[in-house]
């Protein structure tokens, strides 16, 4: 197996605990000491850019260190240099909101600007009951606009369509985009939580994921797949793990996800309430004969 030169990681089910949006003390000190041995780092989140940093910052991690956010649309540095960003265009933006109503979801459409109107919706009031811890931290940045089409009168493009409902609905949501003509102008990627009931399809430009802007990356810098290590936890984070060369899924992931990874043999970390990143790191940094403050756990599949 190659030696490891970057990774890759999610951020909700995978470096935050189930509850609470503070990354453990054991995680933090695991990517910097990932980073301080040379390893590049990477945190691919469906999250927004803005709504990542807050979480990410505290670790203390170097402002070159690189975030795919938006599930792939959007790729720039923690210090805030922009690397790639791709916009899905106005008018199939506007084509989706008559779709997608139709479903019983709510939709967000994601613009990458400073202040309110980063994230535009019809009704913060249907949201709220869905998923009342993201609209209490993002209601700064929220803006109602009704009927959903007129967010695209100024003729600004966004970078992400969410839409955001039961499991079963959006499941028949992205079955039937997947099966029309609309399909040829978008990506679909489902993020489910089985507990909460509650899936959220991401809705992107045409080739966007996690996986194409880590494929992108990984070209410019000259590093092949062998050498990069994904650790995720979700559908939004499969093509990623198909990308890396070392693809790590976490215990706690979405159950077809895991069925994916024994199937084709990859690596099954501990959950993410137990500290899983950074036992998977420490192996890593144990492998490269770097010293931990804990124990290395070897990468094996979590019963």
């Amino acid at each position: 197996m190659a030696p490891v030169k970057l990774i890759a990681i999610d951020i909700d089910g995978t470096l935050l605990p189930t509850t609470g949006t503070i990354i453990s003390a054991r995680n933090r000190r695991a990517l910097r000491d990932a980073e301080a041995a040379g390893i590049q780092l990477v945190i691919a989140t469906g999250r927004r850019h803005a709504y990542a940093t807050p979480l990410i910052e505290p670790i203390g991690l170097k402002p070159s260190t690189v975030m795919i956010s938006s599930n792939g649309t959007v790729t720039r540095t923690l210090g805030g240099d922009p690397i790639d960003r791709f916009f899905l265009p106005v008018e199939t933006a506007r084509e989706l909101c008559p779709i997608l109503r139709r479903f019983g979801g709510t939709t967000v459409f994601t613009f990458d600007r400073e202040g309110p109107g980063q994230l535009v919706l019809e009704s913060i009031i249907q949201l709220h009951a869905r998923i009342a811890a993201w609209v209490e931290f993002n209601r700064p940045w929220i803006e109602e606009v009704c009927p959903l089409e007129r967010a695209f009168d100024s003729g600004e493009a966004p970078v992400q369509g969410m839409v955001c409902g039961t499991i079963a609905a959006m499941q028949d949501a992205e079955e039937w985009l997947e099966t029309h003509e609309i399909s040829r102008k978008i990506e679909l990627h489902r993020t489910e939580y089985p507990v909460r009931d509650l899936a959220i399809l991401d809705i992107l430009p045409p080739g966007c994921s996690k996986g194409v802007a880590l494929r992108r990356l990984a070209h410019s810098r000259s590093i092949a797949p062998a050498e990069i290590m994904a650790i995720g936890d979700n559908f939004n984070d499969l093509e990623m793990l198909e990308f890396a060369g070392q693809p790590v899924v976490m215990a706690n992931a979405a159950p077809g996800l895991v069925e994916i990874a024994r199937r084709s043999g990859w690596q099954i970390t501990s959950t993410n309430d137990e500290d899983g990143v950074a036992l998977t790191l420490e192996s890593v940094l144990s492998a490269l004969g770097v010293q931990s403050v804990n124990e290395p756990v070897p990468l094996t599949e979590t019963t």
